[in-house]
């Protein structure tokens, strides 16, 4: 079963007094990188939801974001507290502006109460005491929800991307057939080329050493050979598809098939000398490559 590094997941939740608001997303990565954010007055809370997540998945650009408001108060948890010791202050200044205007005759508008609160200090938002406690326990609770709605997304995006594998995979087991067609073909032209090449030289020199000349074209012949790069691409289409059927976290391992799976298609263009070997490796590199973007999504 393939699973997916994209997900996205949002989920609300109630409990010990306060309402809150998930949202998840996830993306590929090389590794499980983890960005949080969610309320630092709860203690403890962002350890312990890392401990969870990272229990949960093993790959990926993870951001996860929680918002949490107490019932009744709205979004937050700010509450509104007297500053006396400010207030105090506040008045104080307030008369001995009033005496000074007195002073130099004049006359100023009466302060109401709603004017002194505006005033710096006078009133302190503060966070409303709470059970953290509590709270954390709700919210880690009800994050399971979450992660399965989380994981069936990527589980939903995984099946398509192992279609689309299947069939890069079909398309690059085809053209490995359609090869060893074109090898044998062009073994019975180079053989026929070679002949004649070889024939022409004698013809024209007689103190060339046919012995000689049989051992470089045998060294030619074993150079331009393609039948270990056939042979090696199709293992690698059986251990791909091997690594489509598994449960485990596969990602890496298919990060690193893709590459060998490239560096046979290379070296099969470079041993081409025929037009139709060529394009059949020029083929192959476009699949294989398609297939190497695909398989950066899988876990």
């Amino acid at each position: 079963m393939t699973i997916s590094m994209t997900g996205f997941a949002t989920r609300k939740g109630q409990g010990a007094g306060h309402s809150w608001a998930w949202e998840m997303r996830g993306v590929n990565g090389k590794g499980l990188d983890l960005r949080l954010r969610v309320p630092d007055w709860i203690d403890g809370l962002e350890l312990a939801l890392k401990a969870e997540l990272t229990k949960a998945l093993a790959r990926g650009n993870v951001q996860l974001s929680l918002k949490v408001a107490r019932d009744g108060m709205g979004d937050g948890v700010e509450g509104l507290r007297l500053n006396r010791a400010a207030l105090a202050a506040a008045l104080q200044a307030l008369n001995q502006v009033e005496e000074a205007a007195m002073e130099a005759g004049v006359t100023l508008a009466q302060a109401t109460a709603a004017d002194v609160l505006t005033l710096r200090g006078v009133l302190d938002a503060t966070a409303a005491e709470v059970d953290t406690g509590a709270l954390r326990q709700a919210i880690l609770a009800d994050l399971p929800g979450l992660l399965a709605d989380f994981q069936a997304m990527r589980a939903d995006e995984g099946a398509a991307l192992n279609g689309i594998l299947t069939a890069q995979l079909d398309r690059i087991a085809a053209l490995v057939t359609e090869a060893k067609a074109a090898m044998a073909e062009r073994a019975t032209t180079a053989a026929e080329r070679l002949h004649e090449a070889v024939a022409k030289l004698l013809a024209a020199s007689e103190a060339m050493d046919p012995q000689r000349i049989a051992q470089e074209l045998a060294l030619i012949a074993v150079k331009n050979d393609i039948t270990e790069e056939i042979d090696r691409l199709t293992a690698h289409v059986a251990a791909a598809r091997a690594l489509l059927a598994d449960s485990a976290q596969v990602g890496r391992k298919f990060d690193f098939l893709v590459q060998e799976f490239l560096r046979e298609a290379n070296t099969l263009c470079s041993k081409a000398q025929s037009l139709e070997l060529t394009r059949i490796g020029l083929d192959l590199k476009t699949v294989i490559d398609q297939m190497r973007e695909q398989v950066q999504n899988v876990e």
